[in-house]
């Protein structure tokens, strides 16, 4: 596992902890703009954890297909997960 891939899964961990607070919040009846701000820091944490995958994903198997000649098709595949990130 890379730097980017550790990196990634400890938000991705810290993100799962933060979600089930927020289950526990909502669970106690607490206050709905503090529910709304863990779920927007979990979502940033989601965010960060997709960049990192993203930019490895980009360094490592999209450089690769470059060098072996058949790039267009990884380029496809970012192309489609901007479009989803973006259409948000």
């Amino acid at each position: 596992m890379n730097k980017q891939q550790k990196q990634a899964l400890q938000a991705l961990k810290t993100a799962r902890g933060q979600v089930d607070a927020t289950i526990r919040m909502l669970e106690e009846g607490r206050y709905c703009v503090d529910v709304s701000n863990q779920i927007i820091a979990s979502q940033a944490l989601l965010k960060k954890a997709n960049l990192l995958i993203l930019k490895q994903h980009m360094e490592h198997c999209v450089a690769e297909a470059f060098q072996q000649g058949n790039g267009s098709e990884k380029i496809e595949e970012i192309m489609q997960i901007l479009a989803k990130i973006t259409s948000r």
